[in-house]
């Protein structure tokens, strides 16, 4: 049964850059051996992802791309611009403002510090909830 795991950000770092929340949840995945595909709210914050994914942590080595650079897209976590049409993979972080479509067997939400972009997300936590999925909730 697929889920969807709302992450709330509360720490102050997180809150100051939350696509950092997005390299530790793509490092926790890569740990665990798990494709996963970032859905990027427009070109640009792909951008900040793959050179985030470079330099947020120098001890970590997360193999990474953007969609559509390249043919083969073989990296285990592959960052995907609103334009490009991106097979799903088992695991999704979703930085769009619709919920994903089906295809996926785990779904993580980043959901911002402050309140305005909370409204949205409840909603989207009863789309999946109608939807059937399994639903989990985090405070990072």
């Amino acid at each position: 049964m697929a889920r969807a795991d709302f992450y709330l950000i509360q720490k102050e770092r997180f809150r100051e850059e939350p696509l950092l929340l997005v390299c530790e949840l793509a490092r926790k995945a890569h740990d665990a051996n798990l494709w996963t595909l970032v859905l990027a709210r427009d070109a640009e914050q792909a951008e900040q992802i793959d050179e985030l994914l470079w330099a947020f942590d120098e001890d970590a080595y997360i193999p990474h791309q953007i969609a559509g650079d390249d043919e083969d897209e073989l990296a285990p976590v592959l960052i995907a611009a609103p334009d490009t049409d991106t097979p799903m993979r088992p695991l999704v972080i979703n930085l769009r403002d619709e919920p994903v479509g089906d295809g996926f067997e785990r779904v993580l939400e980043v959901v911002p510090a402050d309140d305005s972009a909370r409204g949205p997300l409840r909603e989207r936590w009863k789309q999946y909830q109608a939807r059937g999925l399994e639903l989990k909730k985090y405070d990072m």
